[in-house]
C-alpha cells in the first residue's frame, strides 16, 4: 500500500483511512468494553450502598458498561459518567466512588440520598460536572471538593448542608460557570476572596441560607455572571453602589429578605440603581423585605428596556412613585407593597403594555385610581388596599379580561361599584364608602372561584338573586352595610361556599331552608338583622358547621343541643327572645318548641308593672325633696363633657376613677400621631399624661373593627371591649396587665392602662436596626442576655397560669405572642391585650386540663379559616375547626419561648423555610448541636456564675421545653402549670441554687 502523497485527492486520503480502520476489526459495542477493574470495584461498592427502582437494570457485572447510567468511554473502557438523577435512589453513597479516576459527570439529583457527601469526591481530578442537588445529604461541604480544578457545573441545592462554604471551591476552581448551594443551612460569609478569580462563572446561587456578611467585592471581577440569588440569608450592609456597571449580561439580580440598606445612611438608593444602568440584560432585581430606605430615583427608567419584574416591596422606601417607571416598556410585575411611599399614583406607571401584576399595597398614597388602569389589559392583580385613595372606583376596570384579584380594601373610595367588573379569584372592596346596590353582573361571574367582600360599606338594596350562579365561591362578605330584603334562596347553589358573613345589615325574612345542605359551609354570621322563622333544621343537621353567629334577629322555635349545635354556645343565639332550646343559658323549651315559662309572664309581667309604677312614684317624690335641698344648699353642679365613661367595668369608683373622653383628648394631644405608640388589628395605643400627672396608655379600640380581609379577623369591636374588660376584672396577677379605668360611648370605646416604658417584648427579640453598615444592632442593643430571657419567660409562664389554673375563671388568652407582652420599669413582663380571650364556665375553672370541650368556640368571622390569634403562633387545630383551648396558649407560649432563644420570627421561618419554628428547630438546632444560630448573650453574672457548657445545656433545655410546649397533637403538650415550674427551675440553675428535683422535659 502506497502512502498518500501531498497531491492526493483529500477524499482519498479519508476512503484510506477507513479501510485501514475496518481491516483492523470491528468497532467495540458498549456491551463489549472490558471494564477496569478498579471502575468495576467502585461502582460495585456504589451499588452496594444504593437501592431503588433507578437500579433494576444493574445486573451482570460482566456488562456493566450497559447498565442505566454508567457510561464508558469506548476506548479505553474506564468509566467516565455516573448518570443517575431521578433515579428514586435511597441510601448513602460510598467513598469508592472516588476510585473512578477517568470519572467526568457525577449527576445524583433529585434522588433520596442522605448522609454526607464523601470527602473522597475531592480525587475525581477529571470531574466536569457535580449535581448533587435534590438530596439529604447532610453536614458540611467537604473541603476536598476544592481539588476539582477542571470542574464547570457544581450544585449542591436542597439538601441540610451546614457549616461554612469552602474557600478553595471559589479560589482552587477557577473554571466553574455555574455554583448552585441554595436551600441548605450554610453559615458564615460568601468566601470570594480579592485573589479569587472565577471569570467564566454565570450563576451564582446561594439563596436560603443563613449565609452573613456583605456582598464581596471580588465579585466585581466576575463580568460573565448571569444569574445572582443571594435572597432569604442574613446579608446585610451598603448596596454595592459600583459592583454590577462590568457586567452587561446580568439577568436575574435577587437580594431580597435580607439587611441591605441604601447609601448615605439608608437613604439615597440613586447609587445602587445607577450601577445598574449597564446592564442591559436585566430581566428581574429583587431588593424586597430588607428595610431598604430613600426614594425611588428617576433614573430607574433607564434601566434595561428587557426588564420585566422590579420588586422593591417591603422596605423602607418614601416619596412618590416616579412616572419614569412607565418607560420600562417590558414589565410584567412592579411590587413596591409596604413601604411609605406617597403622592398619588402616576397614571405613566400603567404605560408597560404587558402590566400583569400591580402591587402598592400598604402605603400612603392619596389621589384617585388612574382612569388608564383599565387600558392595560393584561393586568390579573391589582392590590391598592391599605392606602388613602379616594374618588371612585374607575369603570375601565371592566375591560380588564383576565383580572383573577381586585383589593382595595381600606381606603377612602365612594360612588357605586361598576357593574362590568370581572375577577376570577379575589374582589376585596370591603372598608371603603361604596354605596348603591350591588350590580347583579358581579354575581353573575359563574368562574368565581375564591372571595368576595364588600364589607363594611354603606351599599343598600337587596342581594342579587343571581348570587346562586357563584358556584365556585368560597367566601362571602356582605357585612356592615344597608342590605335589605331577603336572603334568596338562590343561595343554595353555592356549592362550595365556607364562609358566609351577612351580619349587620337590615335583612328580612327567614333563612332558606335548605342551606345547611351546602356541603362545605364552616361559617354563617347573620347576627344584628331583622330575620325571622325558626331556624333551619338542615343547619343543626349539617356535618360541615364549626361556627353560627344568628345573634339580634327574631328568630323563634326550639334549638336543638345535637348535631352541628354541640360546638355552638348560647352566644351565638342572643337577642332572640322566642329561641329556646337545651343549649346552656338558653330558656327551656316546653313539648311544642315553646318557653315553659311563657304562661306565667303575663302575671310576672303584672307584678312587674305594678312594682315598677310604685317605685317610680317613690323616686319621683324622692327627687322633688333632694331638689329642693339642693337648692336651699346652693350647691353648684358641674357639666360634665358631652362624651364621658361609665365607670371602670363595674368596678368601685373609688377603685376605678371616672375619666371622661375630654380629659383623655387632652392627655394625648387629640389622639396626636406623636404620642402614637402601637397598632394592632383591635385599636391603637397612645401615649397620654392625665391632669394629675400620670402616665398611662390609652388602647382606643376601632368601632368597626379592622382587618377583614382574605383570611384576617373581622373585629367585632363592641364584642371584643366587652371581653376584654371581663377578663380584666376577673384577674388579679402581677405578670398581668392592670386596668386603671375604661371609657365607653356609642360611638367611642377606651380602655386606660399603665404605660409601660420599655415597651413590648417584640421590640426587645427585635430592636431596630442598629447604626453599623449592616443594619443589625450592635450587642449593646440585644438586651436580651440569658438571665432577662428566663426571668422574661418566667414572667409570661405565671401570668398564663393564673388565667389556666388560678383565676377566678378559666381564660384562654387566644393571642399570646411578643408584641403582647409588656415590659414594666424593672423589665418585668405583663401579658396583655386580651381582646380576642375567651373566658370559660365557672364550673370548670378549676378542672383538669385534660380537655377543654368546655370552651366555646372562636368568636371568628374572617373570610377564610377564621383562626383566632396571629400567624405564627396559632395552635394548628385551630386551622381543622378545633375550640380555643389552653392547650392553645401552650402552644403559642412555646412558639414565643424559641423566638426569645432563635431570635426568628416565625413567619419568617415559614416564608423561608417553607415550615414552622417548632420544626425549624427541631431539625435544624437540636438534631445539629445546641449553638446554632441562638441569640442569647450571656450577662456578665451569668459567666461567673456558670461554665459555658452549662450555659449551653440550660439553653438547649430551654429549646427542648419551647418544641414540647409546640407540639403538633394537644394532648402532648404540657401545662401552663408545669411549664412554669420548669422555667423556674432553669433560673435557679442560673443562679446557682441547684437542688434535686424530677423534671419533666
Amino acid at each position: 500500500m502506497y502512502a498518500p502523497s501531498l497531491t492526493m485527492p483529500r477524499f482519498l486520503t479519508v476512503l484510506i483511512a477507513i479501510a485501514v480502520v475496518a481491516s483492523s476489526g470491528p468497532f467495540p459495542t458498549t456491551a463489549s468494553i472490558a471494564v477496569d477493574s478498579s471502575d468495576r470495584a467502585a461502582v460495585l461498592s456504589f451499588k452496594s450502598g444504593v437501592y431503588g427502582n433507578g437500579l433494576s437494570g444493574w445486573a451482570s457485572p460482566a456488562a456493566m458498561c450497559s447498565w442505566t447510567g454508567v457510561i464508558c468511554d469506548p476506548n479505553t473502557g474506564r468509566v467516565i459518567g455516573l448518570l443517575l438523577s431521578r433515579s428514586n435512589l435511597t441510601g448513602v453513597v460510598s467513598p469508592a466512588i472516588g476510585n473512578l479516576s477517568m470519572l467526568e459527570r457525577l449527576e445524583l439529583h433529585g434522588n433520596h440520598l442522605s448522609g454526607s457527601i464523601p470527602p473522597e469526591l475531592g480525587r475525581l481530578s477529571r470531574l466536569k460536572e457535580l449535581s448533587l442537588h435534590d438530596n439529604f445529604f447532610a453536614g458540611p461541604i467537604p473541603e476536598k471538593l476544592g481539588l476539582l480544578r477542571n470542574i464547570t457545573y457544581l450544585t449542591l441545592d436542597g439538601n441540610n448542608l451546614t457549616g461554612d462554604i469552602p474557600e478553595a471551591i471559589f479560589c482552587n476552581c477557577s473554571a466553574l460557570t455555574f455554583i448552585g448551594l441554595s436551600g441548605n443551612s450554610l453559615t458564615s460569609e460568601i468566601p470570594l476572596r480579592p485573589r479569587c478569580q472565577l471569570p467564566a462563572l454565570r450563576q451564582l446561587s446561594l439563596y436560603g441560607n443563613r449565609l452573613t456578611g456583605g456582598i464581596p467585592p471580588a465579585l466585581s471581577n466576575c463580568t460573565n455572571l448571569q444569574w445572582l440569588l443571594l435572597h432569604n440569608n442574613n446579608l446585610s450592609g451598603v448596596l454595592p453602589p459600583e459592583m454590577f456597571n462590568n457586567m452587561p449580561d446580568l439577568k436575574f439580580l435577587y437580594l431580597s429578605h435580607n439587611h441591605f440598606s441604601s447609601d448615605h445612611g439608608n437613604s439615597d438608593l440613586e447609587p445602587f440603581v445607577s450601577s445598574l444602568v449597564n446592564c442591559t440584560g436585566l430581566l428581574e432585581i429583587g431588593i424586597a423585605s430588607n428595610g431598604v430606605g430613600g426614594d425611588i430615583p428617576v433614573i430607574v427608567g433607564n434601566l434595561s428596556a428587557n426588564l420585566s419584574l422590579l420588586f422593591f416591596g417591603d422596605n423602607e422606601i418614601t416619596g412618590a412613585i416616579p412616572p419614569a417607571i412607565g418607560n420600562l416598556l417590558s414589565l410584567t410585575q412592579l411590587c413596591l407593597f409596604s413601604n411609605m411611599l406617597e403622592g398619588s399614583i402616576p397614571p405613566e406607571i400603567l404605560r408597560p403594555p404587558l402590566l400583569e401584576l400591580l402591587d402598592l399595597l400598604n402605603n400612603r398614597i392619596v389621589g384617585e385610581i388612574p382612569k388608564s388602569v383599565g387600558e392595560s389589559l393584561h393586568l390579573d392583580a391589582i392590590d391598592l388596599s391599605q392606602n388613602r385613595l379616594q374618588g371612585t372606583i374607575p369603570e375601565s376596570l371592566s375591560n380588564l379580561t383576565y383580572l383573577e384579584k381586585l383589593v382595595l380594601h381600606h381606603n377612602m373610595l365612594s360612588g357605586t361599584i361598576p357593574p362590568g367588573l370581572r375577577c376570577s379569584l379575589t374582589l376585596d372592596l370591603s372598608y371603603n364608602k361604596l354605596a348603591g346596590q350591588i350590580p347583579a353582573e358581579i354575581a353573575v361571574l359563574s368562574s368565581f372561584q375564591m372571595y368576595l367582600n364588600l364589607s363594611n360599606n354603606l351599599l343598600q338594596g337587596s342581594l342579587p338573586l343571581q348570587i346562586g350562579k357563584m358556584e365556585m365561591i368560597k367566601a362571602l362578605d356582605l357585612s356592615m352595610n344597608n342590605l335589605s330584603g331577603a336572603i334568596p334562596t338562590q343561595i343554595i347553589s353555592c356549592v362550595a361556599l365556607e364562609c358566609l358573613n351577612l351580619s349587620r345589615n337590615a335583612l328580612q325574612g327567614s333563612v332558606p331552608t335548605s342551606i345547611g345542605d351546602l356541603p362545605n359551609l364552616h361559617v354563617i354570621d347573620v347576627s344584628f338583622n331583622g330575620l325571622t322563622g325558626v331556624l333551619p333544621s338542615s343547619l343543626q343537621a349539617s356535618p360541615a358547621l364549626r361556627y353560627a353567629n344568628f345573634s339580634y334577629n327574631m328568630f323563634s322555635g326550639e334549638v336543638s343541643g345535637k348535631g352541628a349545635s354541640v360546638n355552638l354556645t348560647v352566644d351565638s343565639f342572643l337577642g332572640n327572645p322566642g329561641l329556646c332550646g337545651s343549649i346552656p343559658g338558653m330558656a327551656r323549651c316546653d313539648g311544642k318548641g315553646r318557653h315553659v315559662h311563657r304562661r306565667r309572664l303575663l302575671c310576672i309581667a303584672v307584678v312587674v308593672v305594678a312594682i315598677v309604677a310604685g317605685v317610680s312614684a317613690m323616686a319621683w317624690v324622692n327627687a322633688n325633696l333632694q331638689l329642693k335641698t339642693r337648692r336651699r344648699l346652693k350647691l353648684t353642679i358641674p357639666v360634665n363633657d358631652h362624651h364621658l365613661s361609665r365607670g371602670a367595668i363595674g368596678e368601685k369608683d373609688g377603685e376605678h376613677p371616672r375619666i371622661s373622653y375630654r380629659e383623655l383628648v387632652d392627655a394625648t394631644d387629640g389622639f396626636s400621631e406623636a404620642n402614637l405608640v402601637g397598632k394592632g388589628g383591635q385599636g391603637h395605643v397612645y401615649r397620654g399624661i392625665l391632669h394629675g400627672g400620670m402616665v398611662v396608655a390609652v388602647k382606643v379600640l376601632h368601632l368597626q373593627g379592622d382587618g377583614c380581609y382574605a383570611g384576617e379577623d373581622i373585629v367585632d369591636v363592641d364584642g371584643n371591649f366587652e371581653r376584654e374588660c371581663r377578663v380584666l376584672r376577673s384577674t388579679r396577677h402581677r405578670n398581668l396587665i392592670r386596668v386603671i379605668t375604661a371609657c365607653s360611648t356609642p360611638d367611642f370605646k377606651a380602655v386606660v392602662l399603665p404605660f409601660m416604658p420599655n415597651g413590648s417584648l417584640d421590640c426587645l427579640i427585635h430592636p431596630p436596626r442598629g447604626a453599623d453598615a449592616g443594619g443589625k444592632p450592635p450587642a449593646a442593643e440585644r438586651r436580651l442576655d440569658l438571665k432577662l430571657l428566663l426571668s422574661i419567660a418566667s414572667n409570661v409562664a405565671d401570668g398564663m397560669a393564673y388565667l389556666h389554673h388560678h383565676a377566678p375563671f378559666k381564660i384562654v388568652h387566644c393571642d399570646l405572642k411578643p408584641s403582647n407582652v409588656l415590659l414594666d420599669d424593672d423589665m418585668t413582663a405583663i401579658v396583655s391585650d386580651f381582646g380576642v380571650s375567651k373566658l370559660v364556665a365557672a364550673q370548670d375553672a378549676k378542672s383538669p386540663d385534660t380537655s377543654d370541650s368546655s370552651s366555646t368556640p372562636c368568636p371568628c368571622s374572617s373570610i377564610t379559616r377564621l383562626l383566632q390569634g396571629s400567624v405564627g403562633y396559632i395552635a394548628p387545630e385551630y386551622g381543622l375547626g378545633g375550640n380555643p383551648s389552653t392547650k392553645g396558649d401552650v402552644y403559642s407560649f412555646g412558639v414565643l419561648l424559641l423566638e426569645m432563644i432563635t431570635g426568628k420570627r416565625p413567619t419568617d421561618v415559614i416564608a423561608n423555610e417553607g415550615h414552622s419554628l417548632h420544626e425549624w428547630v427541631k431539625s435544624r438546632l437540636l438534631d445539629v448541636g445546641v449553638g446554632v444560630d441562638v441569640d442569647v448573650e450571656l450577662s456578665s453574672t451569668t459567666s461567673t456564675t456558670m461554665r459555658r457548657a452549662e450555659t449551653t445545656q440550660l439553653v438547649a433545655e430551654l429549646l427542648e421545653l419551647g418544641v414540647a410546649c409546640s407540639q403538633l397533637v394537644p394532648a402532648m403538650r404540657p401545662t401552663m402549670d408545669d411549664v412554669a415550674q420548669e422555667i423556674k427551675y432553669r433560673a435557679e440553675d442560673l443562679n446557682g441554687d441547684k437542688h434535686p428535683r424530677s423534671r419533666k422535659f
